[in-house]
């Protein structure tokens, strides 16, 4: 009798370790991405994201990033950027640690190709992760590469499928950070903004997670204004 009262303590103790996560728990993640065009060469990024352990409540992280970008061709672009990420790691505020941020630094190169109909976008990124997760660990500087790649499939001249896989790969402890696999149907607006509103699966090591997307792309030409 004993070890039956045992074994249902492990399951509900791993069933509500499980909840603690928001595993089970559809969140969100809302944001916008921009590519601000200021010469024939240049152009800013801007990007903001907010993401929540429930699809509109229970906030999660923000991240806020900022970048140039060189246009080596109209194929293939070069940004140096920097990101600030605040999060909160506590799905049930069970955890220890409140808040971690981070401020990070990044190198990205872009490359564009076209096969059949698919518009294809690979993304390469390294990443210097300065991290403070606070009084209980501390400061940490933390490296990382990014792959991704993306697949923009038109259906007409407004509709789209956009899809794409990103691997996150560590250069201290574990190897593989995550992965996201993420597929969308996107609206042209106007010529230079659109919306995407899709579903993406973020998987780690021990766990995975299902987040609803919705994000808007803003690209305005803004040559006109820094030539005067």
């Amino acid at each position: 009798m004993r070890k039956i009262w045992i074994l249902i303590a492990l399951i509900t103790l791993t069933g509500m370790n499980a909840q603690e996560t928001g595993e089970d728990t559809w969140g969100s993640w809302f944001q916008y991405f921009g590519m601000n065009k200021i010469s024939d060469k240049w152009s800013i990024h801007t990007e903001a994201q907010f993401r929540y352990y429930e699809t509109t409540s229970n906030f999660n992280q923000m991240l806020l990033r900022t970048g140039a970008n060189f246009h080596l061709a109209d194929n293939a672009i070069v940004t140096l950027g920097y990101g600030y990420i605040d999060t909160d790691p506590s799905f049930e505020e069970l955890n220890s640690i409140n808040e971690i941020s981070e401020h990070r630094i990044f190198q990205q190169f872009l490359l564009y190709n076209k096969v059949w109909e698919f518009k294809i976008e690979h993304r390469y990124r390294l990443e210097q992760r300065f991290i403070d997760y606070g009084s209980i660990r501390g400061e940490e500087t933390q490296h990382r590469a990014r792959y991704r790649l993306q697949l923009t499939l038109p259906l007409t001249d407004t509709f789209f499928l956009n899809f794409y896989d990103e691997i996150f790969i560590n250069f201290q402890d574990n190897l593989f950070d995550q992965n996201r696999a993420y597929a969308a149907l996107g609206v042209h607006l106007t010529e230079n903004s659109s919306i995407q509103i899709g579903y993406l699966k973020n998987t780690f090591s021990n766990t995975s997670f299902d987040r609803l997307q919705f994000a808007i792309f803003y690209n305005p030409d803004l040559r006109s204004l820094f030539k005067k």
